[in-house]
């Protein structure tokens, strides 16, 4: 059977590109992905006071396609736009709140903390992503001969600066004692993560503030990530990324959140954490480790059923 052609529109970072990718696979399409651009004078107004019009975006080239996976503020009127002027039925579906009528897309997935409701909102319980069990797995060895043997890991996934919260020395330094406090007093070996928004000075940092004895990735590697997330007795993400603390909880593992003070209002970082500590997924990183279960979350593959039941 000849799969359905899909198109991803996002703006281009890891988040967005984790949630179309990961929404395409368990859809199972032939995708391609587009960064999309928006001519200058757009980029200035939001969406609801934009035109369904081409001379908002740069021309995106397209194939024939049957689906539209879009993501984020900027894809919102190219999404509503390619589906409009399409001659063929085309399904369109947009990953957050859009901020216009709901009507304008066949599906809406929305993460419960945002508070969205309409006929065609599917909630997800945080962030849906890429990520899979078998591709943890698969990679799971990757780092195996970069770390000491017959020990156990403690996983420390990086992200960086938002308008929310400050990668200041003085923050990650709070965040690396009691990481490194933690790994001594459980005989553990660390491994630290970045995101492609961590900033190379707290990677350097935070390498000479560990030591040798610990292993710290100094450039993105999609490939060490999974593998410290499957080596990973215990796993610490910063507070500052829903879409990294997500893709976490598929692994069922002991789940810390590592606090940063917050600069503004981060309502909605909470209602996010919340909802994990209700679930038993995540506790804040803290003095000591415990461990626990929960029923690894995979919210991605859930959705894509739903949507799938609605299309047929």
């Amino acid at each position: 059977m000849t799969k359905l052609k899909g198109i991803l529109l996002t703006e281009g970072m890891h988040g967005m590109i984790s949630q179309v990718e990961g929404l395409a696979k368990a859809l199972d399409l032939d995708f391609t992905h587009h960064k999309v651009e928006l001519n200058s004078f757009w980029k200035l107004f939001p969406p609801k006071l934009t035109p369904v019009a081409q001379s908002v975006f740069k021309k995106i080239n397209l194939n024939e396609f049957d689906v539209i996976i879009s993501c984020g503020r900027k894809s919102v009127i190219p999404s509503i736009y390619l589906k409009k002027n399409s001659k063929k039925n085309i399904v369109n579906i947009h990953i957050q709140d859009p901020k216009v009528s709901l009507d304008n897309f066949n599906f809406i997935i929305a993460p419960e903390h945002d508070g969205l409701e309409g006929s065609n909102v599917i909630l997800s319980k945080g962030a849906i992503h890429y990520l899979t069990k078998n591709e943890i797995e698969d990679n799971k060895n990757y780092l195996k001969d970069q770390l000491t043997e017959n020990k156990e890991y403690f996983s420390l996934i990086l992200g960086g600066p938002t308008k929310h919260y400050e990668y200041s020395l003085e923050n990650i330094k709070n965040i690396l004692e009691k990481f490194k406090k933690l790994l001594i007093t459980n005989n553990l070996q660390g491994i630290v993560i970045p995101s492609m928004r961590t900033p190379k000075e707290i990677i350097s940092f935070t390498k000479e503030f560990l030591g040798n004895e610990n292993l710290v990735i100094e450039k993105v590697d999609k490939k060490a990530y999974l593998s410290a997330l499957g080596l990973a007795k215990f796993i610490s993400v910063t507070c500052d990324s829903i879409s990294m603390i997500s893709e976490a909880a598929l692994t069922g593992k002991p789940l810390y959140i590592a606090e940063i003070p917050t600069k503004k209002n981060d309502y909605r970082f909470k209602k996010f954490r919340d909802l994990f500590n209700k679930l038993n997924i995540t506790k804040n990183l803290n003095e000591k480790l415990e461990t626990w279960h929960y029923e690894s979350l995979n919210e991605t593959i859930r959705i894509a059923e739903e949507i799938k039941k609605k299309i047929n």
